[in-house]
């Protein structure tokens, strides 16, 4: 059992989970164990999973089941079952997203302590950039990116994020591309086991770990490519405002 663990919430994600897999596949620190927590999926995506570890010799890459809907819940399952099993170093990506090959590396280095040649972070947010695979022109990716920029000036701005609790400035550190410390997790309170409709977990536990600690950073060496199938649903306004606390709010949420 390695010290860093990965742990990927899934759902219905049989048409883009492969690449994911494969790219998980060929980290150069390979030297992880996985999670991915499927979060009863009904189109066989734990099954494609199953059958790609056994294929690549993946023994530990496990695949988990949590009937309760949501991200914050799904990831909250495979962080307390990574903890459990004893790895101290939990990074985060979702089942449509690319990680850089130096992504786990990058990640094993930054939550590493100072006096083991480490960065010595508690927790980190990584880079999003859009998948150069669904066919979206490099002007549109560019302007997703940086519409992604201003959120991140916004979250720095917004009164909520703001407060004498905070032992540091608000970072952004989305879901799919963040990386934290077993022991930090913990005393935070881990992701809101919580509905995507209701609250966006990641935001929830990066505010939660600014009350507890100091040692955390935006990295932009670890890099996570991220869907654009929310963007080419809703349009880039209204993702923007889906992500400003839910002020666009379709009937169904879940884009596959």
């Amino acid at each position: 059992m390695s010290d860093l663990a990965v742990i990927v919430p899934v759902y219905n994600e049989s048409a883009r989970v492969h690449e994911t897999l494969r790219q998980l596949h060929a980290q150069r620190d390979d030297d992880f164990d996985a999670y991915f927590v499927d979060n009863s999926s009904t189109d066989g995506s734990g099954d494609i999973i199953r059958a790609f570890a056994a294929e690549h010799g993946r023994e530990r890459w496990h695949v988990i089941h949590e009937p309760v809907k949501g991200t914050g819940a799904a990831a909250d399952t495979g962080m307390r079952a990574a903890i459990a099993a004893g790895h101290t170093l939990l990074a985060r990506t979702d089942a449509d997203c690319i990680p850089r090959l130096d992504w786990t590396s990058n990640i094993r280095k930054a939550l590493t302590p100072k006096s083991a040649g480490g960065d010595g972070l508690d927790f980190l947010g990584g880079l999003l950039v859009s998948r150069r695979d669904e066919g979206e022109p490099l002007w549109r990716r560019k302007l997703m990116e940086s519409a992604v920029t201003l959120a991140v000036v916004f979250g720095k701005l917004r009164a909520s994020n703001r407060g004498s609790q905070y032992l540091g400035g608000y970072i952004m550190a989305p879901g799919c591309n963040l990386a934290i410390r077993a022991e930090t997790y913990t005393a935070a309170g881990g992701f809101p086991r919580t509905k995507i409709e209701d609250l966006h977990e990641d935001r929830a536990l990066v505010n939660a770990v600014r009350e507890i600690t100091s040692h955390y950073a935006e990295r932009r060496d670890i890099v996570v490519a991220g869907s654009s199938r929310r963007v080419q649903a809703w349009g880039l306004k209204n993702t923007l405002l889906w992500y400003k606390d839910h002020a666009y709010r379709p009937d169904h949420v879940d884009i596959r």
